[in-house]
């Protein structure tokens, strides 16, 4: 075994050498011709084609490749296939390429290839291509120095099969600030969803850790490469929580080579849309409202604000009433721009109702003032005099003006007030029956936030609709694919609302039920997203394989899930071994000092990434400031950070969602801070799925009865020895 790992390992190193030599000759040479600067098209194309290659072959230096697959096609002979980030091509393109970009579709038998005697198969632009899989080898280049060779399949061996080793090595590395590209080690499944036809609604149901958004940011980079012809970088989106999130995740595309992809949140992107001034409340106090109440999430009817504004029962409503406004829209009574001279009533209508029909209100509206205008001008060139054409102009000016003050004004933000405020002389009647249909208490809150001047996250899609309807929407503002992470938290009407600026319902849509801790206003089922497309438009996938965690955090995370919340989505762990979950209890007058003390424990281990998780913001930030009174170097998350800064983190458990530690060290463990609802079961569930390698639960009361495991494997209480 050892001297076929020295003949694999000296026969890779042999053909590194030689692919630098040839990517540094190659590099050489393209740095050394002069850049064109000139305005002929031509030679612009070119010089772009050659920048192109200069950047390709730069990214290639210190990593060209990862893999190796021998793939004999059926009738012809067994070729090595290199495949790294960037493909690059030999001089003769006849040749068959130094590196095969992992997007290629020949690339896909390196994922999907899971061993066997079987023939294997991967698509092409010229049908289905058959052969034999000869060798499956993973190979860990870093700054041009081969590290490691790692064959995971080779049908010449006695007992041919893949193996998880190569894989567990790349999980079991500790992470930095920043989330990393996955392409060396993409699983089968999660391949098979980077892959998928681009006119499509995907819906990805992904247990913690299963590379959920990993696996749409490689999707993009997919479509770009697939669908170069078809869609743009600076026409795809993604939408993410927050801006620490973004930040956190703001270096996967790059190192795909993927750039201008518009990485927003949902918030963002409305208000500047709306493009007027809105004030958005601040999150923290819904967050506070919602997840530092002490009895528990009270139950999530349809009526519960969040939930209500983010139904398409909502959204059917807005268009209700905009369809009765459009009916009441034209002003009674003829137009008379001067005395003795009167446009009939029946004629604006009719340039309303029927020429300007295909617009919407707004500027049906602006169009037939427009067109009054003009009418005007041309009776005023009947004037019998210079002086009487300057007074009719002049009284046909003011009534224009005051005519047009008799329309409703279409604007979204006035009429979404009048819908939840009475706004003496303003609201017609269809918004007077639309609001008469409003639970109780949708309209009380809403009216108050109102007269308060701000709206909430959850009014947002609804501003944004009136927008559209009221305004139509152009191309500029249409996107080629839509990809939203933390799905689970976003309301049917967020991706309905979507479906309007996307083509071809191309959508990537990603998320967890079990993390569904903003229940308040996000969904239950995916069927309440998937029934949004017809069934021919939609996939769904589950990735229920974990590849975060150890196997005794996996384990015990699935146990809250099951004794918790009972019917949660569990996940299966990859088989990497550590460290057993420690529940170390303190006495409350101790409870700051044992955390202070667990902290230096876990920091003075080989660790990059730690956290301290409170239930509560006002806990998070009391611990921060003591903590960091005794000059511990800690960073405090209050979900007003731009950045994840990495090191030490106290933040609490709902500002967790979607990062990931080294460590993790959940404070207040305990029955008095994680209740008996499914609710505070699923926050503990997100506390815990986001350490890789440690989980300490430290706890003054009790834990709850869903966090105490059934055996006494995988766990441990009190200090490590």
């Amino acid at each position: 075994m050892e001297d076929n790992f020295q003949s694999a390992y000296q026969e890779e190193q042999h053909r590194l050498t030689l692919a630098m030599e040839e990517i540094d000759r190659r590099l050489e040479k393209l740095r050394a011709a002069p850049v064109y600067t000139g305005h002929d098209f031509t030679e612009q194309a070119l010089e772009a084609a050659r920048e192109s290659k200069r950047q390709s072959l730069a990214k290639s230096t210190q990593e060209p490749y990862f893999g190796r697959l021998d793939f004999e096609t059926a009738g012809g002979k067994r070729t090595p296939l290199y495949i790294g980030k960037v493909g690059v091509e030999k001089e003769e393109v006849t040749e068959q390429p130094l590196v095969i970009d992992w997007r290629a579709p020949v690339a896909s038998l390196f994922y999907s290839f899971t061993g066997g005697e079987e023939a294997a198969s991967y698509d092409a632009p010229e049908g289905t291509i058959e052969g034999l899989v000869y060798l499956k080898r993973n190979i860990v280049i870093r700054q041009r120095i081969l590290e490691r060779v790692a064959d995971t399949y080779d049908r010449n061996n006695e007992q041919p099969a893949v193996s998880d080793e190569f894989l567990v090595y790349r999980l079991g590395e500790n992470k930095d600030n920043r989330l990393r590209d996955i392409v060396s080690t993409i699983q089968a499944e999660q391949d098979q969803i980077i892959r998928a036809v681009r006119n499509t609604a995907l819906i990805i149901q992904g247990v913690a850790g299963s590379g959920k958004t990993t696996v749409a940011l490689h999707r993009l980079a997919f479509l770009l490469y697939q669908y170069k012809e078809q869609v743009s970088a600076g026409k795809m989106v993604i939408f993410a929580p927050n801006h620490m999130f973004l930040d956190y995740i703001s270096d996967v595309l790059p190192e795909l080579g993927v750039g201008d992809i518009q990485q927003l949140t949902f918030q963002d992107w409305a208000l500047t849309l709306l493009n007027q001034d809105v004030r958005l409340a601040d999150p923290s106090e819904t967050l506070s409202y919602w997840f530092e109440r002490t009895d528990g999430l009270p139950e999530l009817s349809n009526e519960v604000p969040g939930r209500y504004k983010g139904s398409l029962t909502f959204m059917k409503l807005l268009e209700d009433m905009l369809a009765g406004m459009e009916t009441l829209s034209v002003p009674e009574g003829d137009f008379s721009p001067w005395d003795g001279k009167v446009l009939p009533r029946s004629e604006i209508l009719n340039w309303f109702e029927q020429e300007y029909k295909p617009y919407p209100l707004a500027k049906r509206k602006e169009r037939v003032m427009a067109r009054i205008h003009r009418w005007v001008e041309m009776e005023l060139k009947k004037a019998p005099s210079a002086a009487m054409q300057k007074e009719w102009k002049k009284r046909a000016s003011q009534r224009e003006k005051s005519y047009a003050n008799k329309w409703p004004k279409f604007d979204a933000l006035l009429i979404y007030k009048q819908l939840f405020q009475a706004v003496k002389g303003s609201s017609t009647g269809s918004v007077v029956g639309a609001r008469a249909k409003l639970p109780g208490v949708v309209l009380k809150q809403t009216a108050a936030d109102l007269k308060q001047g701000v709206v909430r996250e959850e009014d947002l899609p609804a501003l944004v609709y009136l927008h559209i309807l009221l305004n139509d929407l152009d191309g500029n503002q249409r996107f080629d694919h839509v990809v939203i992470d933390e799905a689970q938290d976003f309301s049917p009407f967020h991706v309905a609302l979507l479906d309007r600026f996307v083509r071809g319902h191309s959508f990537t849509i990603l998320g967890d039920l079990s993390q569904g801790i903003h229940a308040y206003r996000g969904v239950h089922t995916w069927e309440e997203m998937s029934s949004l497309f017809n069934a021919e438009d939609t996939a769904y996938f589950a990735l229920t394989r974990s590849y975060r965690s150890t196997m005794e955090i996996i384990e015990y995370a699935n146990t809250i899930l099951e004794k918790g919340v009972q019917g949660g989505i569990t996940a299966v762990p990859v088989f990497r071994s550590g460290n057993p979950v420690r529940m170390i209890a303190y006495e409350p007058s101790q409870r700051t000092e044992q955390i202070g003390r667990a902290l230096e424990r876990l920091t003075h281990q080989e660790y990059r990434t730690v956290a301290v998780l409170t239930r509560t913001l006002a806990e998070a930030r009391e611990l921060h400031e003591t903590l960091a009174g005794r000059g511990l170097g800690v960073n405090l998350i209050d979900g007003s950070m731009q950045q994840y800064q990495g090191g030490v983190s106290i933040l609490p458990v709902y500002l967790s969602k979607g990062l990931e530690f080294d460590a993790v060290l959940v404070a207040d463990a305990d029955e008095q801070h994680y209740h008996s609802s499914a609710w505070d079961a699923k926050l503990l569930y997100v506390g815990c799925t986001r350490a890789l390698h440690e989980l300490w639960l430290m706890h003054g009361a009790p834990l709850p009865h869903y966090a105490v495991p059934e055996n006494n494997e995988g766990y441990m209480t009190g200090w490590p020895e």
